[in-house]
């Protein structure tokens, strides 16, 4: 649970007592292959789910066949917090690597809300911020350029492995296909494709055996129009310097 832990610290400490409540409250831990279903889309759910390890998306496939990625939950993410009030989830949580995962049944997330507001209040906090960025990857697909797409992706999921300890140097661990990024981006896999190409041609970031790694931050976020606020870092991290 350290990542996890780390990642409701986002915007505030918790003590040591509130670090025990979240750890005696998980029911379950459970592992799923890359392709399986964590949460499946409109089916009632008692408990909300947290990635102990590895990356899973919130995605929508249509009678077409056509996917489309609303989101990527990295190791320490809630990634259904949503169904707590919701009980619901109008598209699906699906493994994109090999995942553990672990499950606090809403009854216990009762108490939390009912007895602690601190912790209460991060985890309102998380949801908000899964919110924005949500917003974000909206305006990507409907107004930025291909490359300020990518560019602005990369830089986001930097600093959201970083916050939780696992990046190493400029680079960080992002275990999808290029067809998975289309997918994200609202592009061909022709189209990513080469958009990977032009980013690793500037000399700003290269996506090669699953890991992303940055050689320009500063161009990088121009290139994106990159600005971090909507991540709401107010604790201090050690961002990016410059390459």
């Amino acid at each position: 649970m350290e990542h996890v832990l780390k990642r409701l610290a986002w915007t505030d400490r918790l003590s040591g007592d509130e670090q025990d409540e979240l750890v005696g409250s998980v029911s379950r831990v459970q592992s799923f292959e890359a392709g399986a279903t964590i949460v499946p889309a409109e089916v009632p759910v008692d408990f909300s789910s947290i990635i102990l390890q590895g990356i899973s998306s919130r995605q929508k496939v249509l009678e077409s066949g056509a996917r489309q990625i609303t989101a990527f939950h990295i190791t320490g993410d809630f990634c259904d917090l949503h169904t707590y009030v919701l009980k619901t989830l109008p598209d699906s949580v699906v493994a994109m690597s090999d995942c553990k995962v672990a499950t606090i049944p809403h009854d216990k997330l009762d108490r939390i809300f009912r007895d602690n507001y601190h912790v209460a209040r991060l985890l309102w906090a998380s949801t908000l911020i899964d919110a924005g960025i949500f917003r974000q990857w909206i305006i990507s697909i409907g107004r930025r350029t291909p490359t300020a797409r990518l560019a602005h992706l990369f830089c986001e999921l930097f600093l959201r492995f970083q916050i939780v300890g696992l990046t190493q140097d400029m680079s960080y661990p992002l275990p999808v296909t290029q067809t998975d990024l289309s997918d994200v981006l609202g592009l061909s896999l022709v189209h990513t494709n080469r958009t990977c190409a032009a980013l690793r041609a500037e000399g700003l970031a290269t996506f090669s055996q699953r890991r992303v790694t940055i050689h320009d931050w500063e161009a990088l976020q121009r290139t994106a129009e990159f600005n971090p606020e909507y991540l709401h870092l107010q604790r201090k991290v050690a961002l990016a310097p410059s390459c």
